[in-house]
């Protein structure tokens, strides 16, 4: 079975994909930069797209480009800012209506991916630079998001494991970059960074809906003009693994202590093993049939909540988990006591076959949505392989219980994180 039919094409720079599909009312246009994470850049990388979004060109005031929005049906427009692995990823994400259900059948689609490019490749520019109220403006809301971590401790807490775990490593930078960073960022610094990340990430556009895939080709040709370049290999996260296990503990004023372990998976994305890891995963703490969910939050009690999740192309198991603080001991040995379970073999094959099955549904219901299905297509494009969704699935399908047991044997513990309350805010 077929579940999407992606057509790729090149367009200088840049990478369309196209997913033509009669399942959405609207058409999701989805485009993406993907450049290597450094302390250098990533707080401006964080900085530019908000400023992007304020203004254009041809309509420089951020008032005239929103009204431009509602002449386009309400057109919906979007930024936001992942990391894969050590890679630092800015996503645009345009939503509009698909023209063949309106009466007046304006080309849509056409003035949709027009606009894209001009948000994007044509900002409203002050004496070669970002205008300065919009960088000012939005370096205060890009610093209210940097310091929204912090007030959220379970974000925070596990902000703190990566610190701690991935020091000295990339992969420890926050997605927003450094707040002590934002004030000192000029117009002009800020349009260098942008015009660099133009001029050399990896791009990607992702046009998902019922459209014809000639009129999108001619559209990107025209609107999205990209000078060529090489792209960077995907190659595997470098880690700066500690001979022994560390324990990091913080006091800070939280009712419910927050304990996260970070784990060492030595297996990525593109490893033939990485479906063994998804099953171990799912088993050990993904899904409510968990080791950690039942044993840990149900029958011991020690847990508000208790699961696990993998970082693809890291290569981390980290498991998340709010606690009394008394439990401290308790928790993070019931913890070692279902990985070291997993890692034995103690999990049954209707324990499996119940897995795979939570995956393959998750898997569906995340690309039943436009936005969902362009981020599962994302993760071949960034990592540079071709995984259609039916392979995927039936490599999970083909994970026996020997594989689960051989990936969890290169699991290794790495940093047990422990932020302790004192009392105050949960």
């Amino acid at each position: 079975m077929t579940y999407v039919n992606e057509m790729k094409s090149k367009h200088g720079g840049i990478t369309a994909h196209i997913v033509k599909t009669e399942k959405f009312k609207t058409v999701s246009l989805t485009f993406k930069m993907l450049a290597p994470l450094t302390k250098e850049l990533v707080t401006k990388r964080a900085l530019f797209p908000h400023v992007l979004l304020r203004g254009t060109e041809s309509r420089p005031k951020t008032a005239d480009l929103r009204s431009y929005f509602d002449e386009l049906y309400g057109t919906s427009v979007s930024a936001d800012l992942t990391k894969k692995g050590e890679r630092h990823v800015i996503t645009f994400r345009l939503e509009i209506p698909n023209e063949k259900y309106l009466k007046d059948r304006t080309p849509l689609l056409e003035k949709g991916l027009q606009l894209l490019s001009e948000l994007v490749f044509s900002p409203a520019l002050e004496n070669g630079a970002f205008l300065p109220l919009y960088v000012t403006q939005e370096k205060r809301t890009l610093k209210q998001r940097i310091q929204a971590v912090y007030d959220d401790k379970m974000r925070y807490s596990n902000l703190r494991l990566v610190q701690e775990m991935c020091k000295s490593e990339p992969y420890a930078l926050h997605v927003n970059g450094e707040f002590d960073d934002v004030e000192h960022i000029t117009p002009q610094e800020l349009y260098e960074a942008y015009q660099k990340a133009i001029r050399e990430d990896q791009l990607d556009l992702y046009v998902i809906g019922d459209v014809d895939s000639d009129q999108v080709k001619t559209a990107v040709d025209t609107y999205f003009k990209t000078e060529e370049r090489e792209l960077q290999p995907f190659e595997r996260s470098k880690t700066n693994e500690q001979p022994d296990p560390k324990e990091v503990i913080d006091e800070e004023d939280v009712k419910q202590g927050k304990l996260n372990i970070g784990f060492r998976t030595n297996t990525t994305y593109t490893d033939p093993d990485y479906p063994a890891l998804q099953v171990f995963n799912g088993l050990f703490g993904g899904f409510s049939h968990s080791k950690l969910f039942i044993n840990v939050r149900e029958k011991a009690s020690l847990a508000y909540y208790a699961a696990s999740r993998v970082e693809s192309f890291k290569g981390l198991l980290m498991v998340m988990s709010g606690i009394e603080v008394k439990n401290y001991k308790q928790a993070v040995t019931i913890i070692e006591e279902q990985f070291q379970a997993m890692q034995n073999g103690d999990f049954s094959e209707d324990d499996i076959a119940q897995t795979k099955a939570v995956i393959k549904n998750q898997v569906l219901e995340t690309i039943d949505t436009a936005y969902g299905l362009a981020e599962f297509l994302y993760q071949q494009a960034s990592a540079q392989v071709e995984i259609p969704i039916e392979t995927f699935l039936d490599n999970i399908e083909k994970v026996t219980k020997e594989d689960i047991i051989n990936v969890g044997k290169n699991i290794k513990l790495d940093t047990t994180y422990f932020l302790k309350g004192t009392g105050g805010a949960s």
